[in-house]
C-alpha cells in the first residue's frame, strides 16, 4: 500500500497556503479519478488493488479540498458504462465501496464531511444500498464540504431523466414548455442542491469527459493530470486550484 498522506493539519504547511487567493477558491470541484487499473498494471496488481489504492486517494483528497476551504466535491465512482466490465471486478468494486463506506465514516464525521450521492442507487446491490443510507445519515451534520458519489450516474442517463420529468408536467397541463429554460432543467438534474463545479480535474492523462456532469460542467475550467488516481496528492490538488486562479474566467461573455 502506498503512503499515506499526512495529517491534515500538516497537508498544507503556512507557507504553501500563502500561494493561493483564499477568496478565489472553486466552490464546487468535480473530479474524474482515472489511471487505478494502470496504476496497479505497472506494479503488476490486480485492478482490485489500483481501485482499493483509489480509495485511500479519495479521503485524503476529500480532507484536503475541505481544509482548502471547498465547499462541494463531486467523485465520479463508478458510471453506468462501468457496468460493462467483467462480473469479478464490478464485484470487487462494489465489495471495496461498502468497505469504503464503513471504514471512512468517522472520518467523514471528524471533518464535517457530508456524503451525498447522484445516479441511480436502485441497480447496486443491496448491502451498498444500505451502507450508502448509512453513511448519509450519519454524516448529514456535517457543514464543512458535501461530498458527492457520482454511482451509477452517467449524464446522457440523467439528462433523460430529467427531460422526461419535464415532459410529463407538460403533458398534465402542469409546466408549459415555453417556460422550459437552461435554469429549470438545472433545477431538475441530480445535482441541483449545488453550484455547478468551477473546476473540473481528470487524472490519469486522459482527455476527455466520460459522459460526466455534461451539462455542468459548460463553463467550468478543465484541470488535466498526468498522474495516475492513487498518486495524486493533496498538494496536487493545490497545484490545480493554483492553476485555476491564474485563468480568467469569461463564462460565454
Amino acid at each position: 500500500m502506498h503512503q499515506k498522506t499526512a495529517p491534515i493539519s500538516q497537508l498544507y504547511p503556512a507557507y504553501e497556503l500563502t500561494q493561493i487567493d483564499q477568496t478565489n477558491i472553486p466552490k464546487h470541484i468535480a473530479i474524474i479519478p482515472d489511471g487505478n487499473r494502470r496504476w496497479a498494471k505497472q506494479r503488476l496488481s490486480s485492478s482490485a488493488v489500483g481501485h482499493r489504492e483509489g480509495c485511500d486517494t479519495i479521503i485524503e483528497i476529500v480532507k484536503a479540498a475541505r481544509e482548502l476551504g471547498v465547499k462541494a466535491l463531486t467523485i465520479y465512482t463508478f458510471s453506468t458504462e462501468n457496468w460493462n466490465r467483467p462480473k469479478a471486478e464490478i464485484d470487487a468494486l462494489m465489495n471495496l465501496l461498502q468497505e469504503f463506506l464503513i471504514r471512512e465514516r468517522q472520518t467523514m464525521i471528524d471533518y464535517g464531511v457530508r456524503l451525498q450521492t447522484i445516479g441511480i442507487p436502485e441497480r447496486l446491490p443491496e448491502f451498498v444500498k444500505q451502507e450508502l443510507a448509512a453513511c448519509k445519515t450519519a454524516t448529514a451534520d456535517g457543514n464543512q464540504i458535501d461530498f458527492i458519489l457520482a454511482i451509477n450516474y452517467g449524464s446522457k442517463d440523467e439528462m433523460c431523466r430529467t427531460f422526461k420529468k419535464l415532459l410529463e408536467q407538460v403533458q398534465k397541463g402542469t409546466l408549459h414548455a415555453d417556460a422550459i429554460t437552461p435554469e429549470l432543467i438545472s433545477r431538475n438534474l441530480d445535482t441541483a442542491p449545488w453550484p455547478d463545479p468551477d473546476l473540473l480535474i481528470r487524472t490519469g492523462g486522459e482527455h476527455r469527459t466520460s459522459n460526466f456532469l455534461l451539462w455542468q460542467t459548460s463553463y467550468a475550467e478543465l484541470y488535466l493530470s498526468e498522474i495516475l488516481w492513487p498518486d495524486f496528492s493533496p498538494r496536487d490538488l493545490l497545484q490545480a486550484i493554483k492553476t485555476f486562479q491564474k485563468r480568467e474566467r469569461r463564462l460565454g461573455t
